[in-house]
This record gives structure tokens, C-alpha cells and sequence, in this order.
């Protein structure tokens, strides 16, 4: 399997993204060394291309088959496109504070200790449906790396569409996202304009 090992700090420089948004608490006090130069159109549809990639920990072929079903969906491609990358398994663990980073969830949900509707789940990019109920594995609700995590992520906010219950270590999906209430710092439609050439 493909997996991105860039320093998540100097891929965040070059983005000119916040490592907030990747539950990343560390700063980087470097500047980019591309910052006052003039981006092209091209270099500004790419770039928020790459900031949508990285976010969501997606690679260019399944990030381009996202895309292709976005297109299908009715409505705006764009809107469609961030609809389904915060549908997924690994970011929706993160989103309920079940883990760090998207990348933590990721490995969670790779090691079996995720469970959609009672079943045990073990793809990333599963895409949750709304009522479903997401929780971690009742003997791995016990062990410290959990006690961590939530102490960890204590102040963060769990979004409207999610309802959080960290005790259980449980999550019901109480209805699907809207480009209006997902937070990410990505302007999709310069990813549309880049795809449609």
C-alpha cells in the first residue's frame, strides 16, 4: 500500500494550511520559502487539490475516483466531492475524538477495533450512511492508548451531524454532512475547475 511519509509541518508550510485541521498541535515557526510569489491559476487548483489529499489522508487514484462519483451525485460536484471525503470510516472516528489525527483513525479502523452497526469494520474509506452507529471494539474500550486519546482530544468540538458518547466510546451518525458545517480549509471548486480540463 502506497502511504505518504512527507513531514506533516513542511507539507503543511507549503499548503499554507494549519496543522489544526490534521489534529496536529505543533507549530511551525518556519515560513515557506514560497511565500509573496504569484501563484498561477494552475498552481492554486493544484494546490487545493493536494490540501484536500492531504487532509483527508487520500491518494491521487481514489482521490480522482471520488471525484468521478461526486459527478454522478445530483447537485455541485464540489460540494459532493468534500460530502463523500468526510463520509469516511477514518475521518468520522477522528471527528468523534476516538482518535488524534485522521492518520491514528486510519490505523484504528485498519486494526479491526472499529465496529459500524455491531460489524467489525476494517476499511478506511468505508463511506458511513446516515443512523449508522460507530464504536470501538468492547476489548479495546479498556486499554490506556483509548484513556490517552480522550484526554487528548477532551476540548475538542464534535460537529452537529455526529453524536458523541466518549464514556461508551460510541458514535451514531445522526444525519449526513453539508458542505456548510465541514470546517476544512479547501476551496473545492478550484478542484473542479482542475479536473474538468
Amino acid at each position: 500500500m502506497a502511504i505518504n511519509r512527507v513531514p506533516v509541518l513542511k507539507r503543511c508550510r507549503s499548503l499554507d494550511l494549519d496543522p489544526f485541521y490534521l489534529g496536529v498541535n505543533k507549530k511551525s515557526n518556519r515560513k515557506s520559502r514560497n511565500a509573496g510569489k504569484k501563484m498561477s491559476e494552475y498552481g492554486l487548483q493544484l494546490r487545493e487539490k493536494q490540501k484536500a489529499k492531504f487532509i483527508y489522508g487520500v491518494l491521487e487514484k481514489p482521490f480522482r475516483n471520488y471525484f468521478e462519483k461526486a459527478e454522478k451525485m445530483s447537485g455541485m460536484s464540489g460540494e459532493n466531492l468534500m460530502i463523500l471525503l468526510e463520509r469516511r470510516l477514518d475521518n468520522v472516528v477522528f471527528r468523534l475524538g476516538f482518535a488524534r489525527t485522521r492518520k491514528e483513525a486510519r490505523q484504528i479502523v485498519d486494526h479491526k477495533h472499529v465496529l459500524v452497526n455491531g460489524k467489525c469494520v476494517n476499511i478506511p474509506s468505508y463511506l458511513i450512511k446516515a443512523g449508522d452507529v460507530i464504536e470501538i471494539r468492547e476489548k479495546s474500550k479498556d486499554s490506556t492508548r483509548y484513556k490517552e486519546i480522550l484526554d487528548a482530544t477532551a476540548g475538542r468540538v464534535v460537529p452537529e451531524w455526529l453524536d458523541s458518547d466518549v464514556e461508551n466510546l460510541k458514535g451514531v451518525v445522526k444525519n449526513l454532512p453539508t458542505r456548510e458545517i465541514i470546517d476544512v480549509p479547501v476551496n473545492e471548486m478550484l478542484i473542479v475547475e482542475l479536473y474538468s480540463k
